[in-house]
């Protein structure tokens, strides 16, 4: 029996940033993770390359796994809808949304499935069209404004890093493609980057606003706590959050929505030896090693399952559980519940 197509494309799927438009064009056009495993009686008549060759496939899909559509994706998707919307015909002061919270929340990833849900519907309503409705960048640490220009040029692929370009210039080139681009949405993550008590801080925020002010877009940023980063210090701060809904994430309580988590996360799995119900039987343990982020339960269980396809146990148990490491948050938070 020949498998030799599950290899087809593996050493090309490495996957680009998507802070460049190819990249983000390619996260936008990935279909969700899907395999179809085979049956026991094929799955035993591999041997050698194919065998190979459908444990790497298999590999492939749990190191991606599901989008879970959690209450913070579906909550930010709404509100990002809604204000896209609202800004849609606005000249000034257009309206934001922050997304805000702790680490491993859930906050990037509910970030870019805005985007891609926006991009989609834009493709769909004008079909043909070469259009960039979305721009994705992240707040360069310890940047300025040249830095953060130079992070939109990128996305773009513009050749402004030569000599002469000064911040304005870069700044002028950005914002023209995206009006022509027909740009109506832009994410800006690892947004507590930006701190407004710090004299680069206020440059940066300054610089911000000139795009704001010259792109008919919604902004909307994601960072670690940004109420305790600065972001809102003074009177950039202040009208900042004047501007801005504000969503915040956190751990997820152990209640029916990560009893459903787990289920969803558990329903993706593709081993041949795994006992449906097992991750659901222990969903009270998983929250208690995750401390209910949705990150390190996302880790935790990819891990399990790349190591029961790596060692041919082809289940995740308890055991096996237990020998994976999580981040070190979320084992401190799992040691002071234990204590």
């Amino acid at each position: 029996m020949v498998v030799t197509s599950f290899a087809d494309g593996q050493d090309d799927d490495r996957r680009e940033p998507t802070m460049s438009l190819t990249g983000w064009r390619r996260f936008v056009d990935s279909p969700p993770a899907t395999f179809d495993l085979l049956s026991d009686e094929a799955w035993q008549q591999l041997s050698g390359a194919d065998r190979e060759s459908y444990d790497e496939a298999r590999i492939n899909h749990h190191s991606e796994l599901v989008v879970v559509r959690t209450s913070t994706v579906l909550e930010v998707a709404k509100q990002g809808r809604l204000l896209t919307l609202l800004n849609r015909r606005e000249i000034s002061a257009r309206r934001g949304l922050i997304v805000s919270g702790a680490w491993t929340t859930g906050k990037s990833t509910a970030l870019k499935q805005l985007g891609r849900t926006h991009e989609l519907l834009v493709r769909q309503r004008f079909p043909g069209q070469d259009r960039i409705p979305v721009v994705y960048v992240t707040t360069p640490p310890k940047g300025s404004p040249r830095k953060l220009a130079l992070e939109f040029a990128r996305f773009l692929g513009l050749p402004t890093v030569k000599r002469g370009y000064n911040t304005t210039d870069i700044a002028d080139a950005v914002c023209q493609i995206l009006i022509d681009a027909r740009c109506d949405l832009v994410l800006v993550d690892e947004i507590h980057n930006l701190n407004l008590a710090t004299a680069a801080g206020e440059d940066m925020s300054d610089h911000l606003k000139y795009f704001t002010e010259h792109l008919p877009a919604t902004f909307v940023y994601a960072g670690i706590n940004v109420e305790r980063s600065g972001l809102f210090t003074g009177v950039r701060g202040k009208q900042i959050a004047g501007r801005c809904v504000l969503i915040n994430t956190g751990p997820f309580p152990y209640q029916e929505e990560w009893q459903g988590l787990v289920a969803t996360m558990e329903a993706a799995l593709r081993l041949h030896q795994h006992r449906p119900g097992t991750l659901i039987e222990l969903d009270r343990y998983l929250h208690r090693r995750t401390g209910g982020m949705i990150g390190s339960l996302s880790h935790l269980i990819r891990a399990a399952a790349l190591t029961a396809i790596l060692d041919g146990t082809e289940a995740i148990t308890r055991s096996l559980l237990d020998s994976i490491p999580v981040d070190h948050a979320a084992q401190g938070d799992a040691g002071q519940a234990t204590a």
